[in-house]
């Protein structure tokens, strides 16, 4: 079975390489083992900062009106390819385990 990969699209204009590529190294930290890869994508459209698994938008900076925090992101991202998991002490919400 093929992992998913995650896209993150940012607009190159805004200098935001730095900060998609920091986002891909954190998310492949914590999700080497469940994902396929990141791919950081300049953007053509000024202002952009998308984050999508597999086609699925997880992030959108114009829709949330700002940038996502990495916790955040690291949830959106669990509920979409690992319900189950847990991100340990940064973690709420997911899936409750009974004890």
């Amino acid at each position: 079975m093929m992992k998913p990969c995650v896209e993150i699209e940012y607009c190159p204009g805004c200098r935001w390489l730095l900060r998609a590529g920091w986002s891909a190294q954190e998310l492949l930290s914590t999700f080497e083992a469940e994902l396929g890869g990141v791919m950081l994508r300049p953007s053509e459209v000024s202002g952009t900062f998308r984050v999508t698994v597999e086609g699925q938008l997880i992030w959108n900076r114009k829709d949330e009106g700002c940038f996502p925090e990495m916790k955040e992101l690291k949830q959106r991202l669990r509920d979409q390819i690992a319900p189950e998991r847990d991100l340990g002490h940064s973690d709420v919400g997911g899936v409750k385990k009974d004890g």
